[in-house]
């Protein structure tokens, strides 16, 4: 893949990205993932560690603020979340490094089709 190429394929993955955690609170998992598989021809493991470190630094600061703004972020609640997200990350990460990388691509898979069915027929 020729270095323009590369490069704007990595512009419009965090453009996207950032675009949907914006309007949604999604990036990583149901944007970043999927694009750096199939755009960039990483593993799954790759996807989802390079994800990660994207997610690394405060890069949604700015559109927490904005919701922050209108009232719309629990802090409290938030941090409580980040604290044990962390703990939950390593351990999942460590599990996830140890698996198959075309077992976790179909797990991904699994849960992305169960997620979108429980939102669409959420009442």
């Amino acid at each position: 893949m020729k270095m323009v190429s590369l490069i704007i394929i990595l512009i419009i993955i965090g453009l996207l990205a950032g675009l949907f955690s914006g309007l949604m609170g999604v990036g990583g998992g149901i944007v970043m993932i999927p694009l750096m598989v199939f755009a960039l021809g990483f593993t799954q493991h790759e996807a989802q560690g390079t994800s990660l470190a994207v997610l690394a630094v405060p890069v949604t600061l700015i559109a927490a603020y904005n919701y922050y703004q209108a009232g719309h972020v629990n802090w409290k609640y938030a941090g409580v979340i980040a604290v044990t997200f962390v703990v939950g990350a390593y351990f999942g990460s460590k599990f996830a490094v140890s698996i198959d990388q075309v077992l976790l691509k179909k797990i991904f898979a699994v849960l992305l089709i169960v997620v979108a069915l429980r939102l669409l027929f959420w009442k």
